[in-house]
């Protein structure tokens, strides 16, 4: 079995139950930005360990299900998806963890410690992910469950800086 297929050769791409876009239209775009997040995450998450990195990962594989829902054929969309049940799971989640520190009263200079700078990559990412998949019309559960996405990445870029110096002098000097 080859990875290639040749079949983006001619600058379409397949959509999930049929048909072919533009790589350069809205669908392929959310969708590249998707991955985009999921790589971010991903290298946080080779930093983290205990339940940032649990989190991480149920949070990198969630976004394969967004993929697929990002891929369906706008005419034939079809696939039931749990995307409700994560982002209340992600909610639970994030109350979780906001409830281990003490939250930020200033905005936020990312790069306290290596891994918060690079989960605020990740929620970046989330967030361009999310505009594109606005762009591209996808499904409302899928722009929620970015939404959310971000948030939690947001919570815990702050939870795993709560013990650096620099996030404390940072705040204290506001």
């Amino acid at each position: 079995m080859t990875i290639y297929t040749r079949k983006g050769d001619d600058g379409t791409t397949g959509l999930l139950y049929g048909g072919r876009v533009r790589k350069d239209s809205d669908i392929p775009e959310a969708l590249g930005a998707v991955d985009e997040a999921q790589a971010a995450i991903g290298v946080a998450r080779a930093l983290a360990d205990g339940d940032v990195h649990s989190i991480l990962t149920k949070s990198a594989a969630d976004l394969w299900k967004v993929m697929a829902q990002i891929a369906e054929n706008p005419e034939r969309r079809s696939t039931p998806t749990d995307l409700p049940d994560r982002v209340a799971a992600i909610e639970r989640t994030i109350d979780e963890v906001t409830a281990r520190f003490e939250m930020p009263t200033d905005f936020v200079v990312p790069g306290a410690t290596a891994l918060s700078a690079y989960i605020d990559v990740a929620r970046a990412a989330a967030r361009r992910a999310e505009r594109s998949a606005v762009r591209a019309e996808s499904p409302a559960g899928v722009v929620v469950y970015l939404n959310r996405l971000s948030d939690l990445l947001w919570a815990l870029a702050r939870w795993t800086e709560q013990d650096s110096t620099l996030a404390k002098d940072v705040g204290a000097k506001g």
